[in-house]
């Protein structure tokens, strides 16, 4: 699999999308925060912005991309987000980039990246055999590990040390260079048939919405899922001020501090191709989870920034990172491995919409939170939110998955490999 072309072009890309992705997601809240003087109500609104998306356009993505070739549906989120961050960059540079074009700008960029992510995803089962799922996904999401550690740290140093314009411009450059790398793939997709009407449609979406609430494994997905992201969007609006605000770190000690989930999130890619099939993906899944949100829970203690602040952070979040990582490979391979190949895009997009759908509102709270009851107070509450994702998985049949990866539902069961769900 490693050997081939077409999955090295897409893992070239992913990698590339990450960068440029993960960089933005640092420079715009920095600029506003730094540059714009944003108070917490703005910050959670530019956030919202960014993230409506996923609740606006999952369901319908979804039912798209298993119609779709995931290869030019990528590269013309490649180019659009390309596109729409040099443009910024360039007003930017002019003196034209406010509060109201980082609006648009999130809102763009993260309309494309819902098209792109749901479309990566469902590739990928197309590209490898599924006994190879869990070790595609595992060089994948190691690739957004990478991307982990260098976009944050590259988008707020940009910030810091020239400009948030230049920051915007090195993130456009990530996505053409992903776009470059997936046009290599030469794999031949069948082109599928458009529906007919927007009835056709619909009943391709509620088609997915009934496959994924009918299995109870995917169900549990899509909650822990929900209760994550919610309180994990409202953690990132607070730590977002919190780390410049309340501990005076500068943009680019703040851009290490996010970035230092990468090196974990390496390290948590080589664990799940290795301990699911050790202990059990829903052992590995619980206890990761428990492991990586809970370290947030020690962040609010941190005072000053000093040296050992600074560690703190970094620790924090390699480990953050590492139980993440874990949850996310592990997740996605079950997923997937329960998914019939002409319902990937639907249940990708379904469990994205059920899970993500709601960060806005988190990212909305989040904001008023530290308005009202202060950084340190708000910071702690929501990190504690974190802390029923594990234990939703820990009380479901998910946390009882075996070693072996459940059948899919267009599979017969066996003796050895019994029907999930």
């Amino acid at each position: 699999m490693w050997r081939d072309a077409d999955f090295r072009s897409l893992w070239m890309g992913q990698t590339a999308s990450q960068l440029g992705e993960h960089a933005s997601l640092v420079v715009l809240p920095l600029f506003a925060v730094l540059t714009l003087h944003a108070g917490a109500g703005e910050l959670g609104v530019l956030r919202a912005v960014g993230q409506a998306p996923i609740l606006l356009l999952s369901l319908f993505v979804g039912a798209w991309v298993d119609r779709w070739r995931t290869r030019t549906t990528m590269v013309l989120t490649d180019l659009g987000r390309a596109l729409a961050l040099g443009a910024a960059a360039v007003a930017g540079l002019v003196g034209w980039l406010g509060l109201p074009g980082l609006l648009a700008l999130a809102f763009a960029v993260g309309a494309l990246s819902v098209f792109f992510d749901v479309a990566y995803q469902a590739s990928l089962v197309r590209l490898v055999e599924r006994d190879q799922l869990v070790r595609g996904n595992s060089a994948l999401e190691g690739s957004r590990s990478a991307a982990q550690i260098g976009g944050p740290a590259l988008g707020g140093a940009l910030v810091s040390l020239l400009s948030a314009p230049i920051a915007a411009a090195s993130s456009a450059l990530f996505f053409a260079l992903s776009f470059l790398s997936i046009r290599r793939i030469r794999r031949t997709e069948s082109l599928p048939k458009r529906p007919e009407d927007h009835r056709r449609l619909w009943r391709r979406i509620l088609e997915g919405l009934r496959f994924v609430a009918g299995d109870t494994a995917l169900r549990t997905v899509c909650l822990a899922s929900a209760v994550f992201q919610f309180s994990f969007a409202a953690v990132m609006t607070v730590y977002l001020l919190f780390l410049p605000r309340e501990l005076h770190l500068s943009g680019t000690v703040v851009g290490l501090a996010l970035a230092a989930a990468g090196p974990g999130a390496l390290l948590g890619s080589v664990l799940a191709a290795r301990l699911p099939s050790r202990f059990g993906h829903g052992a590995v899944l619980v206890c990761a989870a428990a492991l990586g949100d809970g370290v947030f829970l020690c962040v609010p203690a941190l005072h000053g920034s000093s040296a050992v602040t600074v560690a703190a952070l970094l620790a924090a979040g390699f480990v953050f990172g590492a139980g993440g990582q874990l949850v996310n490979v592990t997740v996605m391979a079950v997923r997937q491995a329960l998914t019939p190949d002409g319902m990937q895009g639907r249940t990708a997009a379904t469990i994205t919409f059920a899970g993500m759908g709601v960060t806005p509102l988190g990212s909305l709270l989040g904001g008023f939170l530290a308005e009202e009851w202060g950084l340190r107070t708000s910071l702690l509450v929501t990190a504690a939110g974190m802390m029923l994702s594990p234990l939703v998985m820990a009380l479901s049949p998910l946390a009882r998955l075996g070693r072996e990866l459940p059948a899919s539902h267009d599979a017969r069961p066996t003796a050895d490999r019994p029907a999930a769900g």
